[in-house]
């Protein structure tokens, strides 16, 4: 093939001093690729497709796909002789582009039309050519609109990519108002897209009009089987559109509307199955979202993003802690929610409890989270199930120093982070949360630095500092975390730059009065890394006791976490001192 002058490239040159030792002619295979494709010469096989002939090589696209190996030497042997074969339901265009990226790798869709790029992906997905199917799923994820969305969207249905999918759901619930006008387009869509996009919680528009696209697309669409009514929420629909266009329709039967009505009176507002916007990972209560604290002492406070700002005196918003008081905001729309994240005031040492509930119209209410028999301090972070949101109430019920509830920021939203959580909406954690990160804070204890024992400094210690101690048969060490999180293991540091031994408990609360003893080394001789792991519970306090120690009278710990990590088997600290 180098003999041939039509391979020859002009653009090639030798390169005499090569460091890496790597040669790299890609660029030079492909385009002498494209002329062996372009010349038809040592061609043996010929693709008939629209009356259109593609000479090609048997054996090169064998090679390079495992269906045209079946289709041309699977099979009985006359097949491997065949020199021509006919391919139905193909355009010849899209047939030329993957033919031509079969030889040389190469295709550039930004020269092909919106519908030439979907037939060329529904090729790419029926050869199985993974990386152009996943490279055209890319152009098309970048290149939505209005206009392009359909055929994007059914062909992920037909082609089950999920990628395109997601982005061309999430597309379609930011733009639902104006996708269900576009009547026209919606009724081109196959059944399983449609389903796909009107069951979404997030797909949020006037339920009656996704009712008027429904039934203009069963119009379209007569031999369905018109289940697609069944994703319909008839109790969103007022009741005069219920009489005037749903029932005159004939898509739902009297008891079906009647049914809808009865849900939509007597039921509250919080067990309705709303509609909401979705936004992924972004906080919706800002006000220029529209969100506004329309409950509570100073509220221009609460959303203006300004965490560090604060003092006894300004900073923040609070309801006298009396019942009927609360703090109250109204986001700018129905949001679908499963994350809030507020800061409580915590200049100082004092606790709060609390609870949250949330509702649609300011009137029915749902209690999502109930801190009430908890003591909380500082940053809180609250998971619960997706719901759709119009209204946030926090309800104060406590505060260790007087009667008033002061928060200082709050911001809810749609997190992508998943949590575990058990009864009452309580995290069940996956990372350490007593850290100074995560707001836990030493409440209890002798050290040089406050918190040094929630630092996650684990190699920076000595005879002097780096940790937290108390005196034995006096006092503890004492770490309330944030708030109340399901906690089944601690994991500890025991000061060890020498080889003494101590002996310790440790017991958990959640109201600094009644403790319970979680891991008892009274009676063993312990050193460095330690380990406890039990039953799981909720725990806010955590309390170590000291009750021995081989050297002298002291009980000293490095390091505190939990849940435990994984046990790290090299020390944390060589050498030897004496202390």
């Amino acid at each position: 093939m180098a003999d041939c002058p039509k391979f020859r490239s002009n653009s090639f040159s030798s390169n005499s001093s090569l460091p890496s030792g790597e040669v790299d002619h890609v660029e030079l295979l492909s385009s002498q690729l494209a002329v062996l494709l372009q010349s038809s010469e040592f061609t043996d096989v010929t693709f008939i497709v629209e009356d259109k002939s593609f000479p090609a090589h048997r054996a090169f696209l064998a090679s390079r796909c495992e269906y045209f190996r079946a289709l041309l030497y699977g099979g009985m042997r006359e097949s491997w002789s065949q020199r021509e074969i006919v391919l139905n339901d193909i355009s010849a265009r899209s047939f030329d582009s993957i033919l031509k990226y079969i030889y040389t790798g190469r295709v550039h869709l930004r020269d092909l039309g919106h519908e030439h790029v979907l037939d060329l992906l529904g090729l790419a997905h029926k050869y199985g050519f993974l990386a152009l199917e996943s490279a055209i799923s890319g152009y098309l994820k970048g290149n939505l609109d209005l206009h392009s969305i359909w055929g994007i969207f059914d062909v992920a249905c037909l082609y089950q990519l999920d990628e395109v999918l997601e982005t061309c759901l999430t597309f379609a619930d930011m733009h639902a108002v104006e996708i269900l006008r576009c009547l026209s387009e919606f009724s081109s869509l196959s059944e399983a897209a449609v389903v796909s996009m009107v069951k979404r919680d997030s797909f949020c528009a006037p339920e009656i009009d996704i009712f008027r696209a429904i039934q203009c697309w069963i119009v379209e669409n007569p031999d369905t089987d018109k289940k697609v009514t069944s994703y319909l929420r008839l109790s969103l629909i007022s009741l005069h559109d219920l009489f005037h266009i749903v029932k005159p329709s004939g898509l739902f039967t009297a008891d079906d509307i009647l049914d809808a009505i009865q849900v939509q009176t007597e039921s509250q507002q919080t067990q309705l199955k709303f509609r909401g916007h979705l936004d992924l990972d972004e906080n919706v209560a800002l006000p220029h979202l529209g969100a506004e604290v329309i409950e509570g002492e100073f509220p221009e406070a609460l959303l203006d993003l300004d965490t560090t700002s604060f003092d006894m005196d300004k900073g923040f918003t609070l309801h006298y802690l009396e019942e009927g008081r609360s703090i109250t905001i109204r986001l700018g729309r129905p949001t679908i929610i499963n994350t809030i994240k507020l800061l409580l005031w915590d200049r100082d040492m004092r606790s709060y409890s609390y609870c949250i509930e949330v509702s649609m119209d300011n009137v029915d209410w749902l209690r999502i989270i109930d801190y009430s028999k908890y003591l909380c301090h500082s940053w809180q972070t609250l998971y619960f199930k997706a719901r759709v949101v119009r209204y946030v109430r926090l309800i104060g019920t406590h505060n260790t120093v007087n009667r008033i509830f002061h928060v200082v920021h709050f911001e809810c939203m749609f997190s992508s982070q998943t949590f575990e959580i058990g009864e009452d909406n309580i995290i069940i954690p996956r990372e350490n949360v007593a850290s100074t990160q995560a707001s836990a804070t030493v409440i209890e204890g002798v050290s040089r630095s406050r918190n040094v024992l929630l630092n996650t400094d684990i190699k920076n210690y000595d005879w002097d500092s780096g940790y937290t101690c108390h005196q034995l048969g006096s006092g503890a060490i004492v770490i309330q975390l944030a708030q109340p999180y399901i906690i089944d293991s601690f994991r500890l540091l025991l000061w060890d730059c020498d080889d003494r031994t101590y002996s310790y408990y440790i017991e958990v609360s959640n109201d600094r009065q009644n403790w319970e003893i979680v891991s008892d080394c009274t009676k063993e001789e312990c050193r460095s890394w330690q380990t406890a792991k039990f039953s799981p519970r909720i725990v806010t306090f955590i309390r170590i006791t000291g009750t021995r120690n081989s050297v002298n009278e002291v009980f000293h710990c490095v390091h505190f976490e939990c849940p435990a990590s994984v046990i790290k088997k090299e020390k944390a600290k060589n050498g030897k001192s004496n202390k």
